[in-house]
């Protein structure tokens, strides 16, 4: 039996409801941070404090020491959220507009300048492989990734259609120690932590 489109959007729709509910949930009762992703929930276990923490911390500070005053670099709460596509996440870093955080609720993903993700020891994936998939499909047009296991980044810009959806076609690389531009702003990776027990080559 075929069908209809409406009916299959309503019924992702759902799915995706169900989805968040879970979500959030879980929240309150299991330790990490959970996402919604085309595939499905993503369960990543950050911890507190350590590198991916501190790597957050000082990645916030040194883009709002650049940035004017009415840009912020955000974390924390609230997600991201983009209903048709059926897609959640929840940026450890949010360059966004201090005007456009006056929202209730989720913040619109179109809304950010700029995502940056600290690559999680538990779940390197996420960040190399499944965000960089979403990211553009919600349009948000920065993506910055640092990873603590290898000591090296990589900053996607300039999002254009291709078979399979939006994609970034601009990748640079960087390794730490490097300054690396997000958005309008450079900053230093100088100093950033490791994870322990990476060997620089690792990906």
């Amino acid at each position: 039996m075929t069908i209809a489109p409406d009916n299959a959007q309503q019924g992702a729709s759902h799915r995706y409801e169900a989805m968040r509910d879970c979500v959030q949930c879980m929240d309150d009762n299991v330790p990490g941070k959970f996402e919604v992703t085309k595939e499905g929930i993503v369960h990543d276990m950050v911890a507190p404090v350590g590198p991916h923490a501190l790597t957050t911390l000082h990645l916030r500070k040194r883009l709002e020491k650049v940035m004017p005053d009415e840009i912020v670099a955000h974390t924390g709460e609230p997600d991201v959220e983009d209903e048709p596509e059926g897609i959640m996440r929840r940026p450890d870093v949010m360059v966004i507009a201090l005007a456009d955080m006056e929202v209730p609720g989720s913040f619109d993903p179109r809304t950010l300048i700029a995502v940056i993700e600290v690559v999680s020891r538990s779940n390197p994936d996420n960040d190399w492989v499944s965000k960089m998939r979403d990211y553009p499909l919600i349009g948000i047009p920065v993506y910055a990734v640092f990873d603590p296991r290898t000591g090296t980044g990589a900053v996607l810009t300039d999002i254009h259609p291709t078979p399979d959806g939006p994609r970034y076609a601009t990748r640079k690389d960087f390794v730490y120690g490097e300054d690396v531009t997000i958005g309008d702003w450079t900053i230093s990776t100088q100093a950033l932590p490791r994870y322990p027990g990476q060997d620089s080559d690792q990906r």
